[in-house]
Formats: C-alpha cells, structure tokens, sequence
C-alpha cells in the first residue's frame, strides 16, 4: 500500500510534469523530463527512455540518467533484446527486483555504462495502440519496485507517448517551414547568382550581431528567417533592372525599390512565414527616417530589420559589381561608422563592429 502523503507527492509529480509538457513542444526537453519524472516518481537512481527506430524496429537509448547515461546511447538492441525488446513485444510493464538473473537482460549495458543494475520497472510507451518506446526505472533506493510503482510510471508513460508524437509532428512542421524558406532564396539566387552568395553573408552578419545583442532563441530564429528572405521581392523585379550589368537610373532604382514591398506581399501568403514579414519589408528603412518603404524612423524601425540594414550595406559594400570594385573591409567599417545615426542605428553598428573584433 502508498501511504496518502506519498501519494500526494506522486500525484504532484504527475501533474508538475503534465503542465510542463503542455508547455512545450521541445522534444529533447520533453524526453529529459520525463526521464527526470520517472526517476523522482519510483525514488530510483536513474532512468532511460528507449524509443523503437521505425525503420529497423530497432531500440536505441535516446535519453539515459546516471553517471555513465551517456555511454548508452551508443547501444542499439535489436527486436525483441533486453527487457525493453521483451516489453515492446509484450506490450506489457515489468517489475524485475534482481535484474542479473533476468534471461532477459542485456548485460552489455552494463558493460558499456561500468553501471550495475540491479533492479528495474520498464513499460511500453505508446501513441494510439503503437508501440514507440520504452520507458525504464532503474535502482531503488532502499529497497524494491512495488505494483504501485508500476502503475504510477505507467501513468507516466500515457503522457509521454502523445507528448513525443506531438514534439514530433512539430519538428516535421518546422523543418518543412526551414524548407519552404530555403527553396524560396534557392529560387531567387537561379534568377540572381550575386544575391545568393549574399543572402549566405548577410544571414552570417546577422546571426554576429544576434549573438552579440544576446537576442533569445526565438528571436534568432526570426532573424535567421528574415536575413534568408530579405530579399524574395526581388523575385518580382523584372530582369532588365535585375540583372542590369551597370548602374541603375532613377527610374531602374525605383523599380527596385519596390522589391521589400514585394517580399512582404509574397510573404503574407504564407501563414507560416508571417512574423518575418516586418524584417523583410524595413530592411532598407534609414534611422533617420528617409529610407523606403515607409520612411520608419529609429526605433520605429523594427529591430530585425535594423540588424539586417547593417549587414546587407556592409556586404554590398565590400563586393565586387560590373561598375565598381568592392571597399576593403576597413574602408566599409568607416563608412558604417560614417552613417551611424543617419542610416544606421549606432547601437547595430557597434555590435557588427564588435562582433566581428573591429570595434
């Protein structure tokens, strides 16, 4: 029997690792707490989630908690192996207080790890009726796995399973957004072989400025996104002004002008990729308010868009066109400095500068 103040404490368990992972959609960060879970749950000194590769039907350690947890990940057992094969098979939990005489044990494990296991509770983890993983408890302290564990690491499986499925049917989305993204600057370097080289730079200007701003994960992201893109619109800029070999005119400048407009409007057909737009859309927006689409001014401007203002001048500025030879890079840091207040937020340039030790 569990005692009520016991209880209580699984049951808070429980319901604390629930809230967190309706609170992501992180996947490494869901496996490690529910092996995190398991192991404050059944009081244990380690746990592991294996998952089943659905290619080989294989089992391969994806988190492991222990001083040697690591090493495992280097196992893969096969159909059927070790306790874990023997669950998936079964479909069924076990409780197995004196692992080493188990004839399903893996004891390579143990090798690998230098961890001895002595006793264990694994159960299936699954998503509808499949089975894709097992979920394990290793070492109590103090004593032995009991029925009441096993179903409360049960309990904890049933949550696992869908929030893996879920962690996963995200990190498919967001790949096929990275895609989407990708195939679209792909399309616009066929038309223009300059802007994909430097679409390439800007996006590595910007991700310096990023990390020297210390923008959060999600920030870096969009502004990974918004650099890829900067320049989409010019998909929609005819071909005579585009790939024009000289200078461009007043008129030709002005049609080209038009391309941050465009790159927003293509964008804003794409559900996915609408919190770029505003990057896209201001990146040649001036800090003193005479740049285009909109004449923004300062912190009007949004910040994505300033970080990509400074990185695309400055790589503009140190390559090479049919009409002039490219600055030095010394030459193209003066000019930023030179701007700075003007067509630069200065607190951008500063960080370019740093970023790239020439502050």
């Amino acid at each position: 029997m569990i005692c009520a103040e016991n209880l209580l404490e699984k049951m808070h368990i429980l319901m604390e690792f629930s809230a967190i992972i309706n609170s992501t959609l992180d996947t490494s960060h869901v496996r490690e707490r529910a092996i995190q879970a398991a192991s404050k749950l059944l009081h244990a000194d380690a746990g592991s989630l294996l998952l089943v590769d659905s290619e080989t039907g294989e089992l391969f350690f994806e988190v492991a908690t222990g001083d040697k947890g690591e090493r495992l990940k280097e196992i893969r057992l096969k159909a059927g192996e070790g306790i874990a094969g023997w669950v998936v098979q079964t479909g069924e939990g076990v409780i197995i207080n004196d692992v080493q005489t188990d004839p399903h044990f893996f004891k390579a494990a143990d090798s690998v790890s230098s961890y001895e296991t002595r006793s264990m509770v694994a159960v299936p983890v699954k998503s509808g009726t499949a089975i894709i993983g097992v979920l394990q408890a290793v070492n109590k302290r103090d004593q032995e796995f009991t029925p009441e564990d096993l179903k409360m690491l049960t309990s904890l499986a049933h949550q696992v399973g869908p929030a893996i499925e879920n962690a996963r049917m995200y990190e498919t989305m967001r790949e096929s957004f990275y895609g989407v993204s990708l195939a679209l600057a792909e399309a616009l370097e066929k038309r223009d072989y300059y802007t994909g080289g430097h679409t390439n730079r800007v996006s590595a200007y910007c991700m310096s400025i990023g990390s020297r701003l210390n923008l959060g994960e999600k920030e870096m992201e969009s502004l990974w996104l918004a650099s890829i893109l900067h320049d989409i619109g010019k998909i929609g800029v005819e071909d005579r002004v585009l790939q024009k070999a000289g200078q461009l005119d007043n008129e030709e400048f002005a049609l080209m002008s038009r391309h941050s407009e465009y790159g927003s409007e293509i964008l804003s057909h794409i559900k996915s990729h609408r919190a770029v737009i505003p990057g896209v859309r201001s990146h040649h927006e001036k800090y003193d308010g005479n740049g285009y689409p909109d004449r923004l001014k300062a912190n009007g401007i949004p910040l994505v868009a300033r970080i990509i203002s400074v990185a695309d001048a400055f790589d503009a500025m140190t390559s090479d066109r049919p009409y002039r030879k490219a600055l030095t890079h010394r030459e193209a840091f003066a000019e930023l400095v030179r701007c700075k207040g003007t067509q630069f937020d200065p607190d951008i340039v500063d960080a370019f500068m740093a970023a790239n030790k020439h502050g």
